[in-house]
């Protein structure tokens, strides 16, 4: 979960009184945070969700908690829209074609009235770190970089470069290097250049002046973009992938700096090409939706009856305009916030409003005796005869990356069920299967005395068009063994000791089509016309793409279906 820092004295300038750590404590769950740690004046927060980005800084957290206290809302006025949006006075933003194939969006919104002192910079790069590292995979989907405004001349620029004909000193070194130089020389360029290395030209800022800014998402320039203790006026842009995902990020940004003292300037974004929000874009921009939900539905999930009064102040205290009018509640999302995909969100936010020590406890009303499911019993079973067949348990986690699922196991990503908005790339696909998982295991375990033998008994989902929710979850056994001499007979008296041992009469079918397993030594496991499993020799470009290279057998059983045959 995410961890900020911050000292004591930036923290309650921000919250506008002094707490002391119990007090401190006892509200911070309002942000879905705890204290971690408090040495010196150095508070360490610790928060319990990543589905709210604009609470990864002391001004976030600062922020949830005042309003609150204070029941009201708090307002900004610097928020453009569709229908309105403000004069920039000439600071602009252009984004050329050319960045399209690598890089497609820019932004950025200015700042000035407010001298940036030594927390106000630590503060400002903790939030642009968490929020690129995080919320941005790694500077993937979305990267930042802070400039001294007064050294730039508008129009910024955003295009494609010749990343062997253009060249600037970047942030930390003293002599000019070309991008691709940067890539391989700068310790950023090392750990960021591999986003963009493989395209034909490389992101590039620039000013009016031809004077450098950065090369987005791995490094600004030495001179715009090394903001110091005492600058006052800052612009600040961010480029990615997604739209909306970059105006989040400028969104929570620029109300953090709002809060530090900072007036928020607006700058004309021109796309260059068509979104739905059109061409063009005045930054700071609110595009969030509102969202609604009716008094039966916070009645039924609260298992309380709050009034409409009620639900509206406890979102209030939240942060959120709301009214309520025929008993359906109807919010506005604050500029900062973009986690509203249910009317259970918004229940949620009313839980918190109302305060959890407001809910009467109940003792339950209903006696049941527990009792191991028929699949849990079966599971159990099945783990006991893979461990009597030499194999040793493994456990992994149920989401994982595209990379792991799809790509490396030329698995059909049609039947992925990907996560909408994931906040990192590491957990955006649902697993489809165990053997990725398993191949992940040997993959990083060729130090390791042969044979390897491993199993699973977990979940996988995947796409089904035959069930109301269009998926469907499976209790399955997944097992793998690499060794030299592992082949297609060795797998096939696994499974036929397993189903032996199961009691179950089955019979083997030809598989075609799989690309994870070398046809002709691999089956399907069947029971009477049911497909239950399949199992075979991995196939060796499934074996090249997780970097093994020992011969590998596995087999996946679906239980749920076993157990029905």
């Amino acid at each position: 979960m995410p961890k900020i820092e911050t000292t004591g004295k930036q923290f309650y300038g921000l919250l506008g009184k002094t707490l002391s750590d119990s007090e401190l404590e006892a509200i911070l769950p309002v942000a879905k945070a705890e204290l971690d740690g408090h040495e010196g004046d150095v508070l360490k927060i610790e928060l319990n969700d990543t589905n709210r980005p604009d609470l990864w800084s002391a001004a976030g957290i600062a922020r949830q908690l005042k309003s609150y206290n204070q029941e009201n809302v708090l307002l900004y006025d610097f928020f453009s829209t569709l229908d309105e949006t403000f004069d920039c006075e000439g600071r602009s933003l252009i984004i050329d074609a050319s960045v399209k194939e690598v890089r497609p969006f820019s932004i950025g919104f200015a700042a000035r009235g407010h001298k940036v002192g030594a927390d106000d910079l630590e503060a400002l790069i903790q939030s642009q770190e968490k929020l690129c590292s995080n919320f941005g995979r790694k500077r993937k989907t979305i990267a930042m970089g802070i400039y001294r405004s007064d050294l730039i001349k508008y129009p910024v620029h955003y295009r494609g470069a010749d990343p062997d004909a253009t060249s600037f000193v970047p942030l930390g070194m003293e002599q000019k290097l070309t991008l691709r130089q940067i890539c391989t020389e700068h310790p950023k360029g090392r750990e960021y250049g591999p986003i963009v290395s493989d395209h034909k030209l490389f992101p590039f800022l620039h000013d009016d002046n031809n004077d450098v800014l950065s090369f987005p998402p791995v490094i600004n320039s030495d001179r715009i973009g090394a903001v110091e203790v005492g600058d006052e006026n800052l612009f600040l842009e961010l480029s990615g992938m997604d739209l909306k995902d970059l105006l989040l990020a400028a969104s929570i940004m620029a109300c953090d700096m709002s809060d530090m003292g900072f007036e928020i300037l607006p700058v004309k974004v021109l796309l260059g090409e068509e979104t739905e929000f059109g061409s063009e874009i005045t930054v700071p921009f609110y595009f969030q939706d509102p969202i609604s939900c009716t008094m039966a539905q916070i009645h039924k999930t609260l298992g309380t009856k709050l009034s409409s009064e009620d639900v509206v102040l406890a979102l209030h205290r939240m942060g959120i305009h709301s009214i309520c009018d025929n008993d359906v509640i109807y919010a506005t999302v604050p500029e900062y916030r973009n986690d509203f995909l249910h009317p259970a969100d918004l229940i949620e936010d009313v839980m918190i409003g109302y305060g959890l020590n407001n809910f009467e406890p109940e003792m339950p009303q209903d006696f049941t005796l527990g009792r191991l499911s028929p699949a849990e019993e079966m599971g159990r079973k099945v783990k006991d005869l893979m461990v009597g067949l030499g194999f040793q348990e493994m456990m992994y986690n149920y989401l994982g990356s595209k990379r792991e699922y799809v790509d490396n196991m030329a698995f059909p990503q049609e039947k992925c069920i990907f996560i909408s908005n994931p906040m990192s790339e590491n957990y955006e696909v649902v697993r489809p299967s165990i053997i990725p998982s398993l191949l992940e295991s040997e993959s990083v375990s060729a130090h390791a005395p042969f044979p390897h033998k491993i199993f699973e008994v977990g979940k996988v989902a995947f796409r089904d068009e035959h069930d109301n929710s269009g998926t469907t979850t499976r209790n399955t056994l997944g097992f793998l063994a690499s060794d030299s001499v592992m082949g297609y007979n060795d797998v096939s008296s696994l499974v036929n000791t397993l189903l032996y041992f199961l009691g179950k009469e089955f019979t083997l079918a030809a598989m075609e089509g799989d690309l994870r397993f070398i046809e002709g030594r691999s089956a399907r496991v069947m029971i009477g016309q049911t497909e239950v499993g399949v199992f075979g020799e991995i196939h060796p470009q499934v074996l090249e793409n997780w970097g093994s290279t020992m011969p590998t057998i596995a087999c996946e059983i679906d239980l749920d279906l076993v157990m029905a045959n």
